[in-house]
């Protein structure tokens, strides 16, 4: 079992930076690959980034793709979601996911593990 806390969100203007993190309880977290997905209002629940568990092989959505940076630090049990040049668009609530096994995992039913979301509000 798997317990995901996400923090870092807030209200920034268009063309400024967020630091998003998600903090994982459990000693296995080193065996988990991670993923971040965002769900706007009236939306489907989206992909947006993921990492594998060796944190050798990363993957991003195209519409984030060189705009935001996907790390995992094994020893502090934390995943992180740096989002740079934000965009009106990119207003969401932002969810991290946890999955275990290799590889990086880019669909909702790869995760079987979800934290409760953080608010991300981009302003134009």
């Amino acid at each position: 079992q798997v317990q995901l806390v996400e923090s870092g969100g807030g209200l920034v203007q268009a063309g400024g930076s967020l630091k998003l993190s998600c903090a994982a309880s459990g000693r296995t977290f080193s065996s988990h690959g991670m993923g971040w997905f965002r769900q706007a209002p009236g939306k489907e629940r989206e992909f947006v980034a993921a990492i594998s568990r060796s944190t050798i092989n990363t993957y991003y959505a195209d519409s984030v793709k060189g705009r935001f940076t996907i790390s995992k630090d094994n020893a502090k049990l934390t995943v992180y979601l740096q989002m740079n040049s934000l965009k009106a668009e990119d207003t969401a609530v932002y969810y991290c996911a946890a999955r275990i096994g290799p590889g990086v995992g880019i669909t909702k039913d790869e995760y079987p593990y979800w934290g409760q979301g953080t608010q991300v509000t981009v302003s134009s």
